[in-house]
């Protein structure tokens, strides 16, 4: 790949990436999430917010993937460098928001993907759009990166004073959290979203990825509603989102699936509850249908 060609192609990677986290935020209605028109279940933050968030992100979206493209040894030696890298990325962030925690999860999982893909396009000499042969070599590569990351992040926590809602989760109920999905190599993005968004990408897209949000709520071990409303809450979603489902499909009438959704968003404020994992493999999932070329 020529020089101007792969700077070209890692800067478009990192825009695809700010455009996902954009994306995701402007998406209404969500349950229990920012959106341009409701706080969620977030007395702390709001759509500004995640654009303030967004903005300090971007130089390193781009980074990553640089970091990755330019990578010669192990995946576990490019995990090192780019957890070094999320964690600056973590700080300019945070100082954006004014403490505001908004992105860490997006920013753990973009780190991750985006330094995978640049490793992915430069030993194997891509070009964009990407095929799903391509897109899965990048989870093949993200689980080498992260092969046996719970045991070590998670090792001694008995011991620890200071736990995160994380290791808290962890130790008491074996919840694994994104951490899980990303040692695993994102089955839920590889086995599910981008399954169906590839089968749907040609639809209206508000409501493509509304009913992906569902989807994901349905099925995924989601920690942020865990953390705010234990066991009992997650599953009590994941019912009412696996009802919606069986209600609303691609074919659905776009005002009655919006007022549907804005109902379970005042449910859920009630209740203080947010998928916000499922918001960032929203995210992900549109960066991903970037990559392939879908929208």
């Amino acid at each position: 790949m020529k020089q101007l060609n792969r700077t070209k192609t890692l800067n478009l990677i990192g825009e695809f990436a700010l455009e996902a986290l954009l994306y995701e935020a402007a998406l209404y209605p969500k349950p229990g999430l920012v959106d341009p028109k409701s706080c969620g279940a977030h007395a702390d933050m709001n759509y500004f917010t995640f654009i303030d968030s967004s903005t300090a992100l971007a130089p390193f979206l781009t980074e990553y993937a640089n970091l990755g493209f330019n990578h010669e040894g192990t995946p576990f030696a490019l995990f090192e460098k780019i957890r070094t890298l999320g964690q600056l990325a973590e700080a300019s962030m945070l100082a954006k928001t004014k403490g505001v925690n908004t992105h860490k999860g997006a920013n753990f999982s973009f780190a991750l993907l985006l330094s995978a893909t640049g490793k992915i396009i430069h030993d194997q000499k891509l070009e964009l759009p990407f095929t799903e042969k391509d897109t899965a070599a990048i989870f093949d590569y993200v689980k080498q990166m992260t092969k046996g990351l719970i045991s070590k992040d998670f090792a001694g926590l008995a011991q620890k004073e200071h736990l995160s809602y994380g290791e808290k989760l962890y130790l008491e109920h074996g919840i694994v959290g994104i951490r899980g999905e990303a040692e695993l190599g994102y089955p839920a993005l590889k086995n599910s979203a981008l399954p169906f968004l590839r089968q749907h990408h040609n639809r209206e897209q508000q409501t493509l990825f509304l009913l992906l949000l569902l989807h994901l709520m349905a099925t995924i071990e989601d920690s942020n509603l865990i953390n705010r409303g234990g066991i009992s809450a997650w599953q009590n979603v994941q019912k009412q989102a696996t009802e919606l489902l069986q209600t609303f499909s691609i074919n659905s009438s776009k005002k009655e699936l919006d007022d549907a959704l804005i109902l379970f968003d005042q449910q859920l404020i009630k209740e203080h509850l947010s998928p916000g994992g499922s918001a960032d493999l929203v995210a992900l999932s549109f960066f991903f249908g970037r990559l392939e070329g879908l929208f």
